[in-house]
């Protein structure tokens, strides 16, 4: 059911379900609730009580008491209900659960992305079990129509899509699949070879407007510092207006062509940086919201701008960078604190050529938690 969201249980909570009324199992980290399987059970319905609350993947393979066909895992499937919270690294039930996440460094995942390293963001998912799962988005398909159509609740949706795929090897998912396709992907080295040009143009116009290029100069920093602040609050507010989201197809599916598929699929290099006709359509009210502002001279609303456009431009090489490249020391930090933001706690971090604002804001990245 796409509109479900899955839970997770401790196993106290599991074991109080261990009844006619209501029977659950567990196979690992997978909490099933059997309830309508009591009576059909082959073996009776006193076997399926005997297990009631408990983990049954031993039984399951135990030879001895009786082969398990493929139909009871498709039962099983179609049963799951949520998952095993975790306790000092391990499942509620007391098993070792490895996972894509557990690499032996004792960091516990986080319970929505279900990572905990940034090692994790380039495990290539296993699609068919993966769409079977969580009943998303099937990424061999087009995945616009998927979430047009899919019927997500606002918070299945938001739920899933911070939860970071990777698609074969890093190959682009189908968006649209069809002529269209191109238009969704944007090699990095596109941002500089079209903004760099007209920005440049701009710095000399605005320049006929001052006596000196000190002048000029000093309104570009300006510009520049502006975007900082600006690059924090269109991220937050804008990219993670998830509390304020809308709740229908076309809030969420807005929500997932701008900043969304980013999040599912985040070391997609050709989903990276903004599409030229995006950037656009977000910089035209600024360019009018500058002249605005500084109303009583063209001159320096456009030397003003021009600093913007320059601090987005080193914004988007950054992001990127920050994803695909090795970087000196200073962008090692940055590449850490990015990648926490979205393998470990997208809620936080936003802040991506420098962390300065998060922490006037209070919207830190904190280190991994580790379990003792």
């Amino acid at each position: 059911m796409p509109g479900r969201t899955l839970p997770t249980f401790t196993l106290a909570e599991v074991e109080s379900h261990n009844s006619t009324k209501s029977c659950f199992v567990t196979i690992g980290k997978n909490v099933y609730d059997v309830t309508d399987f009591i009576d059909s059970h082959p073996g009776g319905s006193e076997l399926v009580l005997e297990y009631a609350g408990k983990d049954i993947a031993d039984i399951l393979k135990d030879e001895a008491s009786h082969t398990h066909s493929e139909a009871a895992y498709d039962v099983l499937d179609d049963s799951l209900v949520g998952f095993l919270a975790l306790t000092n690294g391990t499942a509620a039930n007391g098993k070792a659960q490895p996972s894509a996440a557990d690499n032996g460094d004792g960091i516990v995942p986080h319970p929505r992305t279900g990572m905990s390293r940034e090692e994790d963001l380039s495990k290539e998912t296993d699609i068919v079990d993966d769409y079977k799962t969580h009943k998303f988005l099937d990424l061999n398909r087009p995945l616009l129509l998927q979430v047009w159509f899919g019927g997500f609740s606002k918070e299945f949706y938001l739920e899933q899509v911070h939860r970071p795929r990777h698609y074969k090897g890093g190959e682009s998912a189908p968006i649209f699949g069809n002529f269209l396709e191109p238009l969704s992907k944007t090699p990095w080295w596109m941002i500089p070879v079209v903004w760099l040009p007209p920005m440049s143009y701009g710095v000399y116009l605005a320049s006929a407007g001052f006596a000196s290029w000190t002048g000029v100069a000093r309104y570009w920093l300006f510009g520049l510092a502006i975007w900082s602040l600006l690059e924090y609050i269109l991220h937050r507010f804008l990219f993670h207006l998830d509390e304020w989201l809308p709740d229908n197809r076309v809030g969420i599916t807005a929500h997932f062509l701008l900043h969304g598929v980013h999040h599912y699929l985040p070391m997609d290099k050709y989903r990276l940086v903004m599409p030229p006709t995006l950037f656009i359509a977000l910089a035209t009210p600024f360019w009018k919201l500058a002249h605005t502002i500084f109303y009583w001279d063209w001159h320096v609303a456009t030397a003003v701008y021009c600093g913007g456009i320059f601090g987005y431009i080193c914004y988007d090489l950054t992001h990127y960078f920050l994803h695909h490249q090795s970087l000196p020391l200073w962008y090692k930090q940055l590449k850490k604190l990015h990648l926490q933001h979205h393998f470990l706690d997208y809620e936080n971090g936003f802040g991506v050529t420098s962390p300065f604002w998060d922490k006037v804001f209070g919207t830190e990245l904190r280190s991994p938690s580790k379990t003792k």
